[in-house]
């Protein structure tokens, strides 16, 4: 089966049952300025989950794009990608668990053929600190099921120290079988809605003995050890719990969210766990053997990292998302010329980014039409950074060629190579200084030295790790205080924040013309940033001009009116909407009389009034060709 095959019959499947089906959201959050990319097909859908009406009604299904930056260094196994599709459905106080796990038997048995026998499900175990009870009623249904087709299902518990004991289902605690957006229990604030899950695996079989390398082999065989024989295929959230003062209690809307990765009921169908030989990456894969004349069976890890890059990159560019030096920028650049390192590897030393990605695009240009419209623009992003990384590996290259080895190291009295703990002229600084402030590989730099008898010992390459580790870190924990919150995120600040920023907008097309856009945007606590299309640089008059649009409205008073109608309708009514391909048929439309008309999903203030403070725009600058960036606060 291909991947549209399998994406079509999953969507034909839950249209048959009463959904309404919705188009994929951006890889780059729209009207969602508090968080980096769409990471989930649940994302998107947030707070429909917490209680907001959605447009199409209560059942919900589609196929999401999705995008995750800390899985760029995973990628190279058989099942890691930074890029994904997450076949969705959602039940918004409609149907429960025993619909959700009827549907989800009868699509994986019936519907794409998956051999019952090979599908193992694991539910929540309880947790008496919590005075959670464990999910049998999951069990239960679960077992009428698979005993509806003579499959013994026997519930186990502690498959961790006992491992399969011929078990179908298995009890796991909250890390394994809990969600909700702050993670387990214990982390969830008040107010915030969770639930146990009961997921799905698929089983490659024991025969392939994945579970006997080194780090696997004293240990149980159960479908969480992660030996790879077992691969999670899907996830039904249940989410029936909020956490209050006084515990957990009963959830007024009970929710379904269902999550299963497009890519791994595929590898399951071909009953082969290597994603990258689905029919997605066939043609990509022989161009790369083509291009290198090497093969992928040969140079597996070099390849799935160009395959999955150069996909993941051509999305995001497609969402808007072009390489630079920060935010979603940051991470398509190190896509790219993590592409082109390992392309080097292969021996691929000519422009070849846009020729896998025209490939992609010819794949994808069914389900995704936009890839096609957009595609100048993504050879553009891609041949421009590709150029530019092979041109600092050309300066890498006479940096390193300038190492004097008495700089570097100091060699003992046998001849062995060893590091100057703490010199800033050690071998690691310098092969670190390298890569941080240049982007030049490791492994390259350390062929280049071995290359002029400079030897690079164990020490040298766990001090530079322990640096990456250290920068990688706090990469990591500034993203997450930037960017934590999606949607959710509806605290009284970054409500009155998102408002202001749809007067701001309205303001700018006032001033600057009709013209104007929105290309993107960050909330924070403190400030918003947004990016809109504009060629000039404003001029202070104009600036002043859009503060008082929007500190009038903000003193009008005026109340925020919602209405829901359908996407035609809201064009003739002129309601601005840069991102309107999220909402499909119907739309939200929220005026505000005499100054603002948008579509959007995120979360409003109910009147002008409610936005507490003056309106100052504290900078405007240039953030790409044509695109120009405002930062503006409320205090």
């Amino acid at each position: 089966m291909t991947a549209s095959e399998l994406r079509k019959k999953y969507l034909e499947f839950f249209k048959s049952k009463g959904h309404a089906i919705i188009p994929s959201a951006s890889l780059v959050p729209e009207n969602d300025p508090t968080t980096l990319f769409t990471g989930s097909g649940m994302q998107p859908m947030i707070p429909y989950l917490m209680g907001e009406k959605h447009p199409l009604g209560t059942r919900i299904a589609d196929s999401q794009k999705s995008f995750r930056s800390g899985d760029i260094e995973e990628v190279g196994d058989n099942r890691h990608t930074t890029f994904f599709e997450m076949l969705g459905n959602w039940s918004l106080g409609d149907y429960f668990k025993k619909e959700q796990t009827g549907w989800m038997f009868e699509f994986l048995t019936k519907e794409i053929g998956l051999d019952p026998e090979k599908i193992y499900v694991t539910v929540f175990r309880g947790d008496e600190s919590l005075k959670i009870p464990r999910d049998n009623e999951s069990v239960v249904y679960w077992q009428k099921l698979f005993k509806s087709i003579k499959v013994e299902a026997l519930a186990v518990d502690n498959a961790e120290i006992g491992g399969m004991q011929n078990g179908r289902i298995f009890f796991y605690p909250v890390e394994k079988n809990w969600w909700s957006r702050a993670g387990v229990p214990n982390n969830m604030p008040l107010g915030e809605p969770g639930g146990p899950d009961s997921e799905m695996f698929w089983d490659f079989g024991a025969e392939l003995k994945i579970h006997e390398n080194s780090i696997w082999r004293n240990k149980p065989c159960h479908v969480n050890c992660d030996c790879g024989r077992f691969l999670e295929i899907g996830n039904n959230v249940f989410m029936q719990y909020i956490k209050t003062q006084a515990g957990f209690e009963i959830l007024k809307q009970q929710n379904v969210d269902f999550g299963g990765g497009l890519e791994r009921i595929l590898v399951a169908i071909n009953g082969n766990p290597d994603m990258f030989l689905t029919d997605i990456f066939a043609k990509a894969k022989a161009e790369i053997e083509k291009l290198s004349e090497k093969k992928y069976e040969d140079n597996k890890e070099a390849f799935r990292v160009i395959l999955d890059h150069l996909r993941a990159a051509t999305f995001l560019i497609a969402d808007g998302a072009y390489p630079s030096n920060k935010d979603q920028g940051y991470f398509v650049r190190r896509l790219i010329r993590r592409a082109v390192r390992f392309a080097h590897k292969l021996g691929i030393e000519e422009n070849f980014c846009s020729d896998i990605a025209k490939i992609y695009i010819e794949y994808y240009k069914e389900a995704y039409p936009d890839l096609l419209q957009k595609s100048e623009k993504i050879f553009e992003e891609l041949r421009k950074e590709e150029e530019k990384f092979r041109k600092t590996l050309e300066k890498g290259l006479l940096k390193i060629n300038r190492f004097k080895i008495d700089d570097i190291v100091v060699r003992t009295s046998i001849g062995e190579v060893e590091l100057i703990p703490g010199d800033n002229n050690t071998i690691a600084d310098k092969l670190f200084e390298l890569y941080s402030s240049h982007g030049f590989p490791l492994e390259l730099a350390i062929e280049e030295l071995n290359n002029k008898n400079i030897v690079v010992s164990d020490e040298t390459i766990h001090v530079f790790n322990e640096k990456l580790k250290q920068h990688q870190e706090l990469s990591r924990t500034a993203s997450a205080g930037m960017f934590k919150g999606g949607l959710a995120d509806h605290s009284e600040k970054i409500t009155q924040l998102h408002t202001a920023t749809h007067l701001m907008l309205a303001g700018l097309r006032k001033i600057l013309g009709e013209n104007v856009h929105q290309k993107g945007s960050n909330i924070t606590q403190e400030r918003i940033r947004f990016d809109f299309s504009f060629s000039d640089k404003m001029t202070d008059e104009q600036k002043k001009a859009v503060e008082e649009y929007v500190n009038l409205a903000i003193n009008s008073k005026a109340d925020v009116v919602m209405e829901e109608m359908t996407l035609d309708e809201a064009r003739e009514k002129g309601a601005e909407g840069a991102f309107e391909n999220k909402y499909g048929e119907r739309v939200k439309v929220y005026s505000i009389a005499g100054f603002s008309n948008e579509i959007c999903g995120g979360p409003h203030v109910q009147n002008t009034g409610d936005i507490k403070g003056v309106f100052k725009i504290k900078k405007e600058e240039s953030s790409s060709a044509g695109v120009r960036r405002i930062k503006a606060v409320v205090e």
